[in-house]
């Protein structure tokens, strides 16, 4: 115990030396809190459109001006022909065409059916999808309208309808950032205990220390808690940071209990120091260990369901994302922030990410050699 007391003295000295981590764990979690949530953003806003009028009639610019003051699209080009529209597109200055043919008032008129011609700018496959499903739904609403304009109801032949209610569960308001900062918080987390556990063991043995430690009668595990329970604890600070400037910048209330929350903090903080640990205990310089950390960093993040969805995963990614702590934490954190849920509905989350964390430490334990 004494040396593991001294170890960790000896732990917490170079971090209060050392204003780096101090200002990545204190200071980054704060401004990236603040500025990611804005940035990360399922909204597609200012598409920009090309319109091509060859009808030039009270219903084209009846469209027009319905889905140019939708405020998702933004008219930046008017053009005489679909040629000139599709320059547009190439320069860069239009990410949507809808080509207005001739006759279109008088075929909805008289034939009571019209045609539109819908191109989109598909190189960002997610803002296309995107802005052509808002363009194809506001076309079926100037369609409805159209239709309501013309429909005359006999008062004995009234046509049934159907009145559709809807509600929004654990999110009434659909505020993208009540979905997106608990997942934010938990890959800043990610970030500060790969990254700074896995350059651990590496510095000491740039600077030469490692060889004193080698020759000490400290134990391998007394060694490698020594180096993790620093930064399980500067863990626990920047999720406390992140806790605050959610309730504070983003009104986002915690339906569920902190004491949950922490609770699967420190058990997955456990795993993912464990696992940078396990990469420095690997590497034998900072460089080596900066980039094999920024790769399972990165695996990590990609392959937890901050941004897609895992169900629609295909199955082997769905396989990785068993051993993903990320994973399990972000599904955990939206449970627990949004719906409320206790212990019991995490409970096979908690004793999943338990066992990577047995896992890993210990692969770190036995992988560490002590040379006499």
């Amino acid at each position: 115990m004494n040396q593991l007391f001294f170890l960790l003295e000896k732990e917490f000295r170079q971090v209060f030396r050392n204003p780096t981590i101090l200002r990545a764990v204190l200071v980054m979690p704060f401004i990236q809190l603040l500025v990611f949530p804005f940035a990360a953003n399922y909204e597609v806003k200012n598409v920009l459109l090309s319109i091509v009028d060859h009808d030039h009639s009270s219903y084209s610019q009846k469209f027009i001006s319905k889905i140019t003051s939708s405020g998702y699209f933004i008219l930046t080009d008017y053009s005489p022909s679909y040629n000139k529209a599709t320059e547009a597109i190439e320069s860069g200055k239009a990410d949507l065409i809808i080509e207005i043919p001739r006759g279109f008032e008088k075929n909805l008129i008289k034939e009571n059916k019209g045609t539109m011609l819908l191109a989109v700018n598909a190189v960002n496959g997610t803002k296309a999808n995107l802005g052509g499903a808002y363009a194809a739904g506001i076309i079926r609403d100037f369609n409805s309208e159209i239709q309501m304009e013309w429909m005359n109801f006999p008062a004995f032949n009234a046509i049934p309808t159907i009145e559709i209610t809807s509600s929004n569960w654990y999110n009434p308001t659909m505020n993208y950032k009540d979905f997106m900062v608990p997942g934010i918080l938990v890959t800043l987390l990610t970030m500060i205990a790969t990254f700074l556990s896995s350059l651990n063991i590496v510095h000491e043995k740039e600077i030469g220390t490692i060889e004193q430690i080698n020759v000490s009668p400290i134990g391998k595990s007394t060694f490698i808690l020594g180096k993790l329970i620093p930064f399980w604890i500067m863990g626990l600070v920047t999720l406390t940071i992140g806790l605050l400037v959610s309730r504070l910048f983003y009104h986002i209330i915690t339906l569920g209990s902190i004491g949950l929350i922490y609770l699967f903090a420190m058990v997955f903080l456990l795993a993912l120091l464990g696992v940078g640990l396990l990469i420095s205990t690997y590497s034998e310089t900072q460089t080596q260990a900066t980039f094999v950390g920024f790769f399972v960093m990165m695996v990590f993040m990609l392959l937890g369901g901050l941004y897609t969805s895992i169900d629609s995963m295909p199955e082997w990614a769905k396989w990785i994302t068993k051993v993903n702590p990320v994973a399990y934490f972000i599904e955990v954190m939206r449970m627990i922030v949004l719906k409320g849920s206790g212990f019991t509905d995490i409970k096979y989350h908690l004793l999943s990410v338990f066992g990577l964390a047995i896992v890993f430490n210990s692969w770190a334990i036995l992988n560490y050699r002590k040379r006499a």
